[in-house]
């Protein structure tokens, strides 16, 4: 009988995380679930799932997350499926440097210490999967979202070089490209705007106001946004095929996003995505 296959899945408190979490399990997968919260964790120890405090922003949690998933596995992981993150909204010029900071140590710089840690325990089995859930604007710019887009640029151009790096080693490392998902990702957005941004002084503020809209729900409702079974449609096949690929677009404006940006003059697209709302 073939050994369960193990995978660390983060941000499992809701959305992408949380369904791809249970729907692995139902799979076969041993998983390991990764949230910040305490709260989050019955509900997901109650349906079966092996489920660890950890915050991206805490190397100290990073570590103790690891040794506990190695001792309790065997020291056997076969995947990562990084996740866990938040957007942080406002114009460029409105953002403090602090604030930019802590949204790479949330979107980035933790991603890259609990991949590190893994690598390790990957390397001696030789084999193993690292799945980035990036996002369509680590590829595609767009106003407004110019932390958010900077830590997902960098998580586009760090992941690649590591593929690269582990080609032969029977590691794989994949990006996952989300655009519009049904989640609390907005919500958490709306947050983080209130919180940051000083809104009604800003010299955006115009813009501002149809930027609140569309995260509130009071604006026009995407019709494109999808549920995260999409996302886990993709995951599986970075997960399971002998040749996964460097990226995986979902929805529809992600593959139109990264089709027209091949497609057409930078100064062109750049002034498209700028009237892009």
């Amino acid at each position: 009988m073939a050994e369960q296959r193990t995978i660390i899945v983060t941000g499992c408190s809701s959305g992408i995380g949380a369904y791809c979490a249970r729907a692995l399990k139902v799979d076969g997968w041993r998983v390991f679930a990764a949230v910040r919260k305490q709260a989050d964790l019955g509900p997901l120890q109650d349906e079966g799932i092996e489920a660890f405090l950890m915050d991206y922003t805490r190397s100290d949690t990073i570590s103790d997350f690891v040794r506990d998933v190695a001792e309790a596995s065997g020291g056997r992981i076969d995947a990562v499926f990084n996740n866990g993150a938040y957007g942080q909204p406002g114009a460029v010029e409105d953002l403090t440097t602090d604030v930019l900071r802590a949204q790479f140590e949330t979107n980035f710089f933790g991603w890259h210490e609990l991949t590190r840690q893994i690598l390790p325990l990957m390397r001696r089995r030789g084999s193993g999967r690292i799945v980035q859930c990036s996002s369509i604007l680590g590829v595609v710019p767009y106003r407004f979202r110019g932390a958010y887009t900077a830590s997902k640029f960098a998580l586009e151009g760090l992941s690649i070089t590591l593929r690269m790096e582990l080609q032969g080693s029977g590691i794989h490392v994949c990006l996952i490209e989300p655009g519009p998902i049904a989640s609390r990702f907005t919500a958490n957005a709306l947050a983080k705007f209130n919180e940051h941004v000083d809104i009604r002084n800003s010299v955006h503020a115009a813009d501002y106001r149809r930027q609140l809209a569309r995260l509130d729900g009071t604006g026009p409702k995407n019709r494109h946004k999808l549920q995260p079974a999409a996302v886990y449609t993709v995951l599986k096949h970075a997960l399971n095929s002998n040749s996964p690929k460097p990226h995986y677009p979902v929805t529809t404006p992600a593959k139109q996003g990264m089709f027209l940006k091949r497609l057409i003059p930078a100064d062109l697209f750049y002034r498209l995505m700028r009237w892009t709302d």
